[in-house]
């Protein structure tokens, strides 16, 4: 009975803290993927009240959680790195062609000072561009 017990309060302490808004989420090695399953990850991770913290790279849809999460809930350390790009589909053939509707909503979702950043250093191409080091810690607080 006593085990039971601790194992129940155990678990009702795991849940409050990873609930608690003190929280926090690691990114980092996340080369992203399909825009909607990290929009709606995002979006859950905004209703959390949790921090993020960027330690490593953040490519593709990953960098939709700069505008997803509120600013203030976000924070990089010196491995930070944002890597962005058109979207992409399938082509016919087994190829790849550039979304225009990806790509718009990706630019819809982006915060200004962030596409602001896209702008200077050509837009969303194909071609990867990445916002880190200073750049990046001028816009977003380092991680204490």
């Amino acid at each position: 009975m006593r085990g039971a017990f601790a194992a129940f309060i155990l678990a009702l302490l795991t849940w409050v803290s990873m609930s608690s808004p003190s929280a926090a989420m690691r990114i980092g090695e996340d080369r992203g993927g399909q825009i909607g399953p990290y929009l709606l990850q995002y979006a859950q991770l905004r209703q959390s009240g949790e921090r993020v913290i960027v330690d490593g790279p953040c490519l593709s849809a990953c960098t939709l959680v700069l505008g997803t999460v509120p600013r203030d809930r976000i924070c990089v350390t010196p491995r930070a790195n944002f890597g962005f790009h058109a979207a992409w589909n399938y082509a016919p053939g087994g190829g790849s062609m550039v979304s225009r509707e990806g790509t718009r909503l990706l630019w819809e979702v982006y915060p200004p000072h962030v596409r602001q950043w896209i702008k200077r250093h050509g837009g969303l191409t194909p071609r990867m561009i990445f916002l880190r080091g200073r750049e990046l810690s001028s816009m977003y607080p380092t991680c204490t």
